[in-house]
């Protein structure tokens, strides 16, 4: 059974919002918006909890089913309505669970079609595999790609992609909707609305996989558009980006005309979410004042991971400036709950107090009970799962609770100190690159271990824990490891700089760091906008007995890292500098079974690309015989060795003190 709210009070409540906010009612062209982003292939629930009358539930949200059922039921609201409709997707359908390892873009685009999706932003994530596949998503998509700040036409693959546009044009009459090719031929009897798509300018920096594909200022490229399907006397104008809430704010400072950002890339579920024991990480459906000072823009986000699907209203007058702009996020609920995060059958909610959690999500707006599609849970459990399941590999521990993963320390209800699963990665890194088997290759021993925290993908869930819980789903990038020399003042940059960029409300905080035989301190002195780096020290002890020494600015510390984040790429710059005249970096990769080490010679960077140069060749990651996961297979034989039953550290590595 699916407890669906009513939508009735939604729709009627925004249509009157609207109406009051117009001297001139019949005039209001009001269009409603579902969207979703950063689904990263999470076609299963996500397991979850949140706070219900006092007591923390154990559930799941999401998933690719649920999201269709409640895309269907808001696509048949607006049809009964006769409401103008669209469903957008901010970017980020790849990666991110063991389906996409397997599948790469095929599932996602099956599932995605099945979807009525009406556009979908580039993302970064999906620059992952190689333009050669990504023409093959696009092209077997039934909507849209949108990014208007790139030009693809020197790129092999891309260049003849016609399902890869700058925008799409619809023209409404109510429910009614058709897409508009010549925008010298527009209808003059319907509603006009023009959607583009916005993708990082620096996208070669953070996906250096993008090939010969172009990239152009943000604000630059969104105001030339604007004006041009102005000047064709389309007024009605929406952008579906993957630039991040932050950035999505400050290009509606920027830009004139804009009247909806419907964004992704930086996770950020906005609205208010503490009645259910999370965080409010700010407004939904923000009105941003435009450089004119008279324009406004609406922006939105809805979170990560399929969990959630936001909805609004947004209401246009005859000039095509917004007048009201409402709506939500909701998170999508399974309605089995536990009391405790391994999910043991002794452990469910028994009826009475399963109906008592209804009850309570029945009152809330910003949760819903959804079925899953039965449909498409059917196709993921008979065409794709039993591949999944097969691959998942041996059992390697046990957890006993939930350990957590958040990019920035207070987010979504962290403490100052943030992740528990990154110190643990880093840690793994550290002791595989000191193994004797690693040393050997290498020629150094490693002083500490550093990742970034948008490597990392999921928590480390209760229970068994095998292989592949690594592997495929928290590690899935198949990067290597690195080994690199570099002195104390570099780190000191890197974690200064990194850090400084998460700062604002909304910002992309994947290039976060966290450590490993390393800790630091950093306080904000101007929320959202400034801070210190207060101390970094060097851990020499162990774990049951750590000794901290400070870091030497001048001595050359051997760090451990993934060779994504060791070339400096997503805002790890001190490190490509370090590295850009001559490196002692080793690269390690699995060549024939046997751990095979590639001397770097410096990093050069070609455009807006970093391209490491070796002393002799370089890893083929693409050949059989080579595997080059290394920095997975790290913390797997760190957990099969010293942690089978897997609990955090002991000592802190992060300590971030946000300005009050």
């Amino acid at each position: 059974m699916t407890f669906f709210k009513p939508l009735t009070a939604l729709s009627v409540a925004l249509i009157l919002a609207g109406c009051s906010q117009s001297s001139q009612p019949d005039a209001v062209f009001n269009l409603t918006v579902a969207h979703i982003n950063d689904t990263h292939s999470n076609f299963d629930p996500v397991k979850s909890s949140f706070e219900a009358n006092g007591n923390k539930v154990y559930n799941e949200f999401g998933g690719y089913p649920r999201l269709l059922t409640m895309a269907d039921e808001y696509q048949q609201d607006a049809k009964q309505r006769n409401d103008s409709f669209l469903f957008l997707h901010g970017g980020d359908a790849w990666q991110g669970s063991a389906y996409f390892k397997l599948n790469q873009g095929a599932m996602n685009a099956e599932l995605l079609s099945k979807m009525n999706i009406d556009a979908m932003a580039l993302g970064n994530h999906e620059f992952d595999l190689n333009n050669k596949k990504l023409n093959k998503f696009i092209g077997s998509i039934n909507f849209p790609v949108l990014a208007a700040n790139i030009d693809a036409s020197e790129d092999a693959d891309l260049k003849d992609q016609t399902n890869l546009r700058p925008f799409m044009v619809y023209a409404f009459d109510g429910n009614q909707k058709a897409v508009v090719d010549d925008l010298d031929k527009l209808p003059t009897d319907k509603d006009l609305v023009a959607v583009f798509g916005i993708v990082l300018d620096d996208m070669a920096n953070i996906s250096p996989n993008t090939g010969d594909v172009q990239f152009f200022n943000m604000v630059e490229s969104a105001q030339t558009t604007v004006d041009m399907l102005k000047a064709k006397g389309i007024n009605n104008i929406v952008a579906v980006t993957h630039i991040g809430n932050s950035v999505d704010v400050d290009i509606a400072s920027k830009v004139n005309g804009i009247d909806l950002i419907v964004g992704g890339h930086s996770h950020t579920l906005l609205g208010d979410f503490t009645n259910l024991g999370m965080n409010n990480d700010g407004i939904y459906a923000q009105l941003v004042r435009n450089p004119n000072g008279v324009g406004q823009t609406c922006v939105v986000q809805a979170g990560q991971y399929a969990q959630a699907i936001g909805r609004l209203q947004v209401g246009f007058n005859q000039q095509g400036d917004v007048v009201n702009c409402n709506g939500r996020n909701t998170l999508l609920s399974n309605d089995e709950f536990y009391t405790q995060p391994a999910r043991q059958k002794n452990e469910k909610f028994d009826a009475a107090a399963t109906q008592r959690v209804v009850e309570f999500i029945e009152q809330e707006d910003n949760i819903e009970i959804t079925d899953e599609d039965a449909n498409m849970r059917n196709l993921i459990n008979v065409k794709y799962k039993p591949a999944v399941d097969k691959a998942y590999g041996k059992t390697i521990a046990q957890v006993p609770v939930e350990i957590i993963h958040e990019r920035r320390p207070g987010d979504r209800g962290t403490d100052k100190h943030g992740s528990d699963v990154a110190p643990l990665i880093a840690e793994g890194q550290y002791y595989w690159a000191n193994t004797a088997a690693v040393q050997k290759v290498t020629g150094m021993k490693v002083d500490f271990a550093l990742i970034g925290a948008g490597g990392i993908r999921t928590n480390i869930e209760a229970g068994e824990y095998r292989e592949g819980n690594v592997s495929l789903e928290m590690l899935p990038f198949s990067n290597f490891m690195s080994v690199l020399p570099v002195k104390g003042s570099a780190i000191k940059a890197l974690i200064d700089s990194t850090v400084t960029a998460t700062l604002p409300e909304g910002s992309h905080a994947g290039k976060f760091p966290y450590g490993g035989h390393i800790r630091y301190s950093f306080t904000e002195t101007k929320a959202q906008e400034a801070g210190k780096l207060d101390a970094v020290e060097i851990m020499t002890g162990t774990e049951a007995n750590p000794v901290w020494t400070k870091i030497d600015n001048n001595k050359v510390y051997n760090i451990a890292l993934n060779n994504y984040n060791a070339t400096g790429n997503d805002g790890w710059t001190p490190l490509y500098e370090a590295q850009k005249n001559s490196s002692g970096r080793v690269d390690l990769a699995y060549v024939d079974g046997k751990l095979t080490g590639y001397d770097v010679k410096n990093i050069a960077k070609v455009g807006n690309k970093y391209k490491v140069n070796y002393q002799g060749a370089a890893p083929n990651c693409k050949a059989a015989n080579t595997v080059c996961n290394t920095d997975a297979q790290a913390m797997i034989d760190y957990i099969a060795a010293e942690r089978q039953t897997v609990m955090p550290l002991n000592y802190e590595v992060v300590t971030f003190n946000r300005a009050q």
